[in-house]
């Protein structure tokens, strides 16, 4: 049955009514939940999480600029939230394939200095958010997918949105355990999925929120946690390393934090607009643990997690209309995360406050389901614009290659502060989307990865079984195809199958029919996610859609 068929059979569903519904249980959600209750503890205010509970999907490096938390909560020391470790010292390499060159600390630009920052796991500080946010009697239903978006009948507003329907069949049936989705309704809806997120990557399209804007542009990050010898534990650490394994034309790069505990979260990013077909983001994260730089801090301990999230990194010439009739996007939804400083929960701290308040003084003056005009109007006056504004330029000097980015970087986040110029005086443009960038497999030499020792480096799947990832077996693929013809016909033709390649779960496998031609297996109990399917696909043929809530990995201290 269709969704509407069963909808049609079983409906109509049931209807809460809110003053705002918040889709998304993450730093940039539960802050506008947070500051809406601050702002008016009668408002109804009600956040949908898709995970387990608030921060069981959440993943970032994480080096924490304290300035957005710290306008939320003045006291959030005094409130017990999990910022426990100041950065103690900044290092910087650019690594040959056994050698390194340690930046001098004079030379290292401003955004790579971590002073007054913190080292933490961001799923502990969204856990904290999410009780902060109950205290005040926001209601947070945790294990509940926002799958659809609920427009006005002429299309032009958004009303709210519907829950998926749980209990169905791999075969589409209801069976058993059936309960037919919610609609959740609101004054105003704030969408906060997240990179990439499934409803708000819809809304950009439904509204033309990025007419004008240059392509999004996005990366992929594959993060450990290791708990490792006490002798080498040096709590306070940050360590981010440029060039290998990456090539001259490659985006990408690898970071490593020493939390307290004797623990090390560490993890490397690639681009996801990288052209070589051959290339495994999570191969290149495993290699790159192997220098000697990297390999000094883990040997001798005990990797404990493992995680994958698509990154959106554009930068402010990507973010596009904040605001749209009925609704805004906040946080990485809308493409805030700052990559010249590896840094995005401030980001999504400081546009969830700013939505609330300008959803808190709508609701005040009596409107509703308008456009809140008020949010990039603050935006545009803020210490978080200004920030962007001065990295704006980023991800467009790396792709004319990393010689070119890692010298313009410099330039503009080093020498022109140091001259009193706080913005270039230049704006860069890109034009292509991450996914047309893939050239034909045929033109490039395969790359050999080696095989994983099991101590230092890792598989996939025993990587996987470590986040904790599952979903309930008997329900519809959330990863779906277009035209189920095109990974064989177009992608495993000209590209080699890179789907088999960029996911970092092992979710897409080429395997062979009894009659020796080849067809796409979708392992979809192993996805994490991340997204990267959804972005890098060269034809765009895969849709990540909203498995039954509660699915996906759980993560701990990551």
């Amino acid at each position: 049955m269709t969704p509407a068929e069963i909808l049609a059979q079983y409906g109509p569903r049931e209807t809460m009514e809110y003053d705002v519904v918040v889709v998304g249980g993450g730093p940039a959600g539960l802050s506008t939940a947070i500051r809406l209750k601050q702002l008016d503890a009668n408002l109804s205010v009600v956040v949908l999480e898709k995970g387990s509970e608030p921060g069981a999907h959440i993943l970032s490096g994480a080096v924490m600029d304290p300035r957005a938390i710290t306008e939320l909560f003045p006291d959030w020391k005094e409130r017990g939230a999990p910022l426990n470790q100041p950065v103690t010292e900044d290092e910087v390499y650019f690594l040959g394939k056994t050698s390194s060159s340690q930046t001098p600390q004079w030379l290292i630009p401003a955004c790579l200095h971590n002073s007054g920052n913190y080292v933490i796991s961001l799923g502990a500080v969204t856990k904290w958010m999410g009780e902060q946010a109950e205290a005040l009697g926001v209601e947070i239903f945790p294990g509940f997918s926002a799958a659809e978006v609920l427009y006005s009948e002429d299309g032009r507003t958004v009303r709210g949105v519907a829950t998926g329907n749980l209990g169905i069949g791999k075969d589409g049936q209801p069976h058993g355990g059936f309960q037919l989705g919610m609609e959740l309704l609101g004054k105003y809806t704030i969408f906060a999925e997240g990179s990439r997120g499934h409803l708000g990557k819809q809304l950009i399209a439904h509204f033309q929120l990025d007419e004008g804007r240059d392509p999004q542009s996005y990366a992929l990050g594959v993060k450990e946690l290791w708990e490792i010898d006490p002798a080498k534990a040096r709590p306070g650490l940050v360590v981010h390393t440029a060039g290998w394994p990456m090539d001259e034309h490659t985006y990408g790069g690898g970071f490593l934090y020493h939390l307290e505990g004797n623990k090390v979260t560490l993890g490397f990013v690639t681009g996801l607009d990288y052209q070589n077909p051959w290339i495994s983001p999570f191969e290149e994260m495993q290699r790159w643990k192997t220098h000697p730089t990297i390999r000094a801090h883990l040997e001798g301990g005990k990797r404990i997690g493992y995680g994958a999230r698509a990154i959106t990194a554009g930068g402010l010439l990507s973010v596009p209309k904040l605001v749209f009739p009925g609704g805004a996007l906040v946080g990485c939804e809308a493409g805030t995360l700052n990559a010249a400083r590896i840094k995005g929960s401030h980001a999504a701290i400081k546009t969830g406050m700013m939505a609330a308040e300008a959803a808190a003084a709508a609701l005040k003056a009596g409107r509703s389901h308008d456009e809140l005009a008020a949010y990039p109007e603050a935006f545009e006056k803020s210490w978080l614009h200004a920030e962007l504004n001065q990295s704006r330029n980023f991800k467009q000097w790396f792709k004319q290659g990393n010689t070119i980015g890692t010298l313009m970087t410099g330039i503009e986040q080093w020498l022109l502060p140091k001259l009193g110029i706080q913005s270039p005086p230049w704006t860069l443009h890109r034009h292509a989307a991450d996914h047309t960038r893939l050239h034909a497999a045929g033109q490039i030499e395969p790359i050999a990865y080696p095989k994983p020792d099991g101590k230092l480096t890792f598989d996939r799947l025993s990587s996987v079984f470590i986040s904790n990832t599952n979903h309930e077996e008997d329900q519809p693929a959330h990863l779906t195809l277009k035209d189920a013809s095109v990974p064989v016909a177009i992608n495993l033709a000209r590209f080699a199958g890179p789907e088999s390649r960029y996911c970092p779960a092992g979710v897409y496998e080429f395997v062979k029919n009894p009659d020796d031609s080849d067809r796409l297996q979708i392992n979809a109990q192993n996805c994490v996610h991340c997204k990267t399917c959804d972005i890098k696909d060269p034809t765009q043929n895969i849709v990540w859609v909203t498995p039954e809530g509660g699915g996906g990995p759980n993560y701990a201290g990551m």
